[in-house]
């Protein structure tokens, strides 16, 4: 029987995955491009190095993020045991010194007699063994072009997000249900209606909003089909009428006509307890888009679950190429772990390498792939990435809208902490098989 896994990538996905592998007895080949070769991003020699913040986000089970955490913990995490050695002040967050974060992890992989550290770049997949892809969002080009071939191409290396709100706190009192010329399920698309006047107080502020700078490896130029709406603010007052805000065929049942614009939301999961304004990719800062989408009718009171971005980010289609496990699907010696699978976040991308890992792990020793529950966030994260719409797939954060609902009505500033109860519960259940 084969006994070694190939594990490509050691950031915090892959790092969490080799740890994984090797407390089961598995013996694991870890590959590293640095210090031979840097993305554009990453300046340290050693491993699990955090680029964009030093923060993991909130610590409360209020957030998901922070339910994440907690499960993570209980299962043994080298990611959150690197975490609570190095943290520093953060208020509500937990936050860590990089340095001696990526320090912590190195010494413990290359401390780990089942873990064999391997600086280089890897340019082509193994043609055989069981290999966990964790090369991150900056994979570098020749990987890429061989990962372009694995997956037919469904390899994207940008991403071109609209904002996704909540959709219990819409006010459902100012849109309206409907599809284009009543296309489809009448409910496909809610329907934010703007007057004449409305629109142009929001083009003007779109236009004069502060954008976010791109960073010297993210100039790009955007195809026309994936505009910042803000750009598209620019070129005319008349230009989102007749693109991403056109009012053609939706027709306000309340007036009988139609709107002299329309925002549409378009449904993000089968519940619907998720909307995403359809067209809005957007360079806008996180302020500036809660402060200008909450000027459309409707969204006032919106609870962003995901903020709009557009940025350089290497991931594949996983709802068509992966299964729940993170194997690829009718290849299943091969794994993804990490931001390559959609997941967005340090610890998002943590918890996708501890699953990678343990999965991977079981495949060697002849056992079979196991799920998390689906209650909770892990579950509920890996359960989006695999079984989100394909046509419309774009990285996501763990939040409470991936959530199974709870199947009783409880008030809504009680719904995330039963949400994280049932959550846990679930945990130490599945906590037995796993061990």
């Amino acid at each position: 029987m084969e006994s070694s896994l190939t594990i490509i990538g050691a950031g915090l996905a892959g790092c969490e995955a080799a740890w994984q592998a090797a407390k089961r007895g598995v013996a694991v080949t870890l590959h590293e491009m640095k210090p031979e070769k840097y993305s554009p991003a990453h300046h340290l020699p050693d491993l699990a190095e955090l680029v964009c913040s030093n923060s993991l986000r909130g610590d409360s089970l209020e957030n998901a993020v922070g339910l994440l955490k907690e499960e993570l913990r209980r299962c043994d995490s080298l990611i959150m045991a690197a975490a609570e050695a190095t943290r520093v002040p953060a208020g509500g967050a937990l936050a860590v010194d990089r340095q001696l974060f990526s320090d912590y992890i190195t010494e413990e992989i290359a401390g780990n007699p089942l873990i064999k550290l391997v600086r280089g770049e890897v340019t082509e997949l193994p043609d055989q063994g069981t290999v966990i892809i964790a090369s991150g969002p900056l994979t570098s080009d020749a990987l890429a072009a061989s990962l372009s071939r694995l997956t037919g191409e469904r390899l994207y290396f940008y991403d071109a997000i609209s904002p996704i709100v909540a959709a219990d706190s819409l006010d459902m009192a100012k849109v309206f249900a409907a599809s284009r010329y009543g296309k489809g399920d009448g409910d496909d698309y809610l329907n934010c209606p703007l007057d004449e006047e409305e629109y142009l107080r929001f083009v003007e502020e779109l236009v004069q909003g502060e954008n976010v700078p791109a960073r010297d490896f993210e100039k790009i130029i955007h195809f026309e089909g994936c505009m910042p709406v803000e750009t598209l603010a620019q070129r005319g007052v008349e230009t989102l009428r007749f693109g991403p805000m056109k009012p053609v065929g939706l027709d306000d049942p309340r007036t009988g006509r139609e709107p002299h614009a329309v925002i549409q939301l378009r449904a993000e999961n089968r519940e619907k307890t998720m909307y995403n304004l359809v067209g809005f990719q957007t360079k806008l800062t996180y302020g500036e888009q809660r402060r200008i989408f909450r000027m459309i009718p409707g969204l006032e009171g919106a609870e962003f679950i995901r903020l709009g971005s557009m940025h350089r980010n290497t991931f594949i289609n996983s709802p068509f190429l992966l299964l729940p496990t993170q194997q690829l699907k009718g290849e299943s010696r091969i794994f993804f772990a990490g931001q390559i699978t959609g997941v967005e976040g340090y610890v998002e991308s943590a918890g996708s390498g501890f699953l990678a890992g343990m999965n991977a792990a079981r495949l060697l020793l002849g056992l079979p792939p196991l799920l998390p529950p689906p209650e909770t966030a892990l579950g509920a994260l890996v359960t989006h990435v695999a079984n989100a719409d394909a046509g419309h797939f774009q990285p996501m954060n763990v939040n409470y809208g991936l959530f199974p609902e709870l199947g009783e009505r409880v008030k809504k500033k009680e719904r995330r902490g039963r949400l994280a109860e049932r959550a846990l519960a679930a945990l130490e259940t599945w906590r037995g098989q796993i061990c």
